[in-house]
């Protein structure tokens, strides 16, 4: 897999220096925690320089300290906030002010909101739909184009096995992990030709900030005996070299996503939102 493993050409840190070499670099959304944060780590293990895009400026400084001394290979950070809708435009400017090309993608950063859809905060939801849907389509189709022109590249979308029913009492959450899946197969197909290859991972709950910032006390869906994150992200990150499309981790999250295709859906959203309640 061409130019997809360890590329050790340096990349600028400064957004105002130039060279006329074209340096490969993975580019991971929401890298400061969970998932992210693990995704981060393992890319540099491989050998991957890194493009870190998070809000927490000081946690991606310790970062990028971390992996560039722990593993040789080069980090950039972009602080931005995928609730805006300018971010992911500013992101792909950042990276082509500095000659870099993005050869692979996760598209990470997301979250979640809990209650009666009645009663949540529109806000927050709206801003749900800008981080997990709208900014994962910018970014995607910014960077898919830079791919299809070197006819090889890597796109991994967080998705989640919400992607496969409706979720009630996270309503807005489970329909945006829908999006993702289905745009992401989409794509694999669309692309089936070339040498570009996309991936959904599809976690079930993980032992994360999720649930916090979500407002989701304890419940039958999370528990001490969820995967952690780097679990999680070893297993996406093998996928994606894989080039699978779909990845469910656990074999436990296999078997409910089967289940959801021979149940009826009505009977499968009142099982969610027993479990959720």
């Amino acid at each position: 897999m061409e130019n997809i493993h360890a590329n050790h050409n340096k990349i600028n840190t400064g957004s105002q220096e130039h060279t006329p070499e074209l340096k490969n670099a993975t580019l991971i959304t929401g890298a400061s925690s969970g998932i992210g944060l693990e995704f981060a780590k393992i890319f540099a293990r491989h050998g991957h320089n890194l493009i870190l895009v998070a809000r927490s400026e000081e946690t991606l400084k310790s970062l990028k300290e971390h992996l560039e001394k722990n593993f040789g290979v080069d980090v950039k950070i972009l602080v931005q906030d995928l609730k805006y809708y300018n971010a992911p435009q500013a992101i792909y400017d950042a990276v082509k002010l500095d000659n870099i090309n993005v050869n692979i993608l996760v598209n990470n950063a997301g979250f979640g909101t809990y209650g009666k859809f009645s009663d949540t905060n529109l806000e927050a939801e709206l801003e749900m739909i800008q981080v997990n849907i709208t900014a994962l389509t910018h970014l995607t189709k910014l960077f898919l184009k830079d791919m299809i022109t070197h006819n090889t590249g890597r796109v991994l979308n967080v998705a989640s096995t919400a992607s496969f029913q409706p979720g009630p009492l996270m309503a807005v959450y489970f329909a945006s992990k829908s999006y993702v899946l289905s745009f992401s197969e989409a794509l694999a197909e669309e692309l089936s030709n070339t040498k570009i290859k996309i991936t959904a991972l599809c976690p079930g709950p993980t032992q994360t900030n999720f649930q916090k910032s979500a407002n989701i006390d304890d419940g039958k869906l999370f528990g001490n005996k969820d995967p952690t994150a780097k679990e999680v992200a070893e297993y996406g990150y093998d996928a994606m070299i894989q080039g699978k499309r779909v990845a469910v981790y656990g074999l436990k999250n296999k078997f409910l996503v089967q289940t959801t295709r021979f149940t009826p859906r009505n009977v499968i959203t009142r099982i969610v939102k027993k479990m959720q309640e």
